[in-house]
């Protein structure tokens, strides 16, 4: 910073100082040009008015003439006896003087120039230096801090607003992250004490059939929902990772096919699922656009309310489902495409009850897509509505 300091120091400094001497030599010639002729001026009127016919015409005045021929004021007559010795050490004594003048002028404005250089240098490069400042304290336990530079419109404010905002991104994503880290652990760790508790207790002694039999099948659930937990987080690395290979995929006949894998789940709830697939054709992974299908139906299905309702349209403005259900808060709403994150708190291994990761995998496969996924809470009959737009699409207009 000190550096780039005192170059703009030297790069204004050096231009006040430049344009000083051209100021002052500017000055100087145009004074010095006209000089001499406004002393022989002020000098012959000044001296009283004598001929040439009046004038001795031996002696001293023999030579004396005016030293250059000027236009003289009215009245004057150019015969008058004015020496040249007069007149030139006048003009001399006047240039000296003017130089000598100028020069301490101008070395007086030299080291004011330079100063006023430095502080302007040094405020110009005020808001840089906090920046600096401020990216060298951050770590992740003060992502929080923020510039918040005061201070007109500019570059330097654009500037140090823009990093504010991605000080902004970067807490959200960091804490994300460490949200997703502590999740993870828990949904993981949670089958293994069950597990755990369950072959401790449930077979200690000498169990009968019957409770065999329970454990057993409690053990297979909790090992299937381990399953689905893992199979889940490799499903969101890979589709976060791209794609290696596209291909044209219809995603209206993959969305006929989800709704009939969950057809038979939807009539045990009692939710009616309506299709309206235009066509849409996307090039992209087929089986990563199943699941993302897979991942919408099944969140409407599972967070709906009896003899609700659940909308599935393609075309060519993208994907959209619909679905009734309770009321969501329009705040928590972007939330939901978090991993591990809930509308409602879990409950111990509720049947059909997933391990939150749906949604995260929907944006992830979007993401992978060159798509985006946006959601929003129906204003009438509760539910939610999420859209996912590619990007050979037109994105329709917001509702949320």
């Amino acid at each position: 910073m000190k550096s780039e300091r005192a170059r703009l120091t030297a790069l204004y400094g050096g231009l006040l100082v430049l344009a000083g001497v051209l100021l002052t030599a500017v000055v100087y010639l145009l004074v010095r040009q006209g000089l001499y002729a406004s002393i022989s001026t002020a000098v012959t009127t000044a001296v009283p008015a004598k001929q040439l016919k009046d004038l001795p015409t031996t002696g001293e005045w023999a030579s004396a003439a005016p030293a250059t021929p000027v236009p003289l004021p009215p009245g004057v007559v150019r015969g008058m006896a004015v020496t040249r010795t007069l007149s030139d050490a006048a003009e001399h004594a006047a240039l000296r003087r003017l130089l000598a003048v100028s020069v301490i002028v101008l070395c007086a404005y030299a080291v004011l120039s330079i100063a006023l250089a430095w502080w302007m240098a040094g405020r110009v490069l005020r808001p840089v230096a906090v920046i600096t400042e401020t990216a060298r304290r951050l770590s992740g336990q003060n992502l929080h801090e923020r510039i918040t530079l005061e201070g007109p419109p500019g570059e330097l404010k654009q500037l140090a607003d823009t990093f504010d905002g991605m000080l902004g991104r970067m807490e959200q994503l960091v804490s994300a992250q460490q949200r997703f880290a502590a999740n993870a652990a828990h949904e993981l760790r949670t089958p293994v004490a069950v597990q755990r508790a369950a072959a401790e207790i449930g077979l200690a002694g000498e169990p009968d059939a019957d409770k065999v039999a329970r454990i057993r099948a409690k053990l297979i659930d909790v090992a299937d929902d381990s399953e689905r937990i893992i199979d889940g987080l490799l499903l969101l690395a890979a589709s976060e990772q791209g794609l290696e290979r596209r291909e044209p995929v219809a995603v209206h006949e993959l969305a006929r096919k989800a709704a009939g894998a969950l057809a038979r789940e939807a009539e045990e709830r009692g939710v009616a699922v309506v299709l309206r697939t235009g066509p849409l054709t996307v090039p992209g992974d087929a089986v990563l656009l199943d699941r993302l299908l897979h991942n919408l139906l099944a969140n409407g299905i599972r967070h709906n309310v009896p003899h609700g309702r659940v909308e599935l349209h393609t075309g060519p403005d993208g994907i959209t489902v619909t679905n009734t259900g309770p009321e969501i808060p329009r705040e928590t709403v972007h939330l939901l495409f978090e991993p591990f994150r809930r509308l409602e708190q879990r409950h111990r291994h509720a049947p059909g009850e997933g391990a939150g990761l749906g949604m995260s995998i929907v944006a992830s496969i979007a993401r992978a897509h060159d798509a985006r996924a946006t959601a929003y809470a129906n204003e009438v009959g509760g539910g939610l509505t999420v859209r996912v737009v590619f990007a050979a699409g037109d994105e329709p207009p917001s509702h949320g």
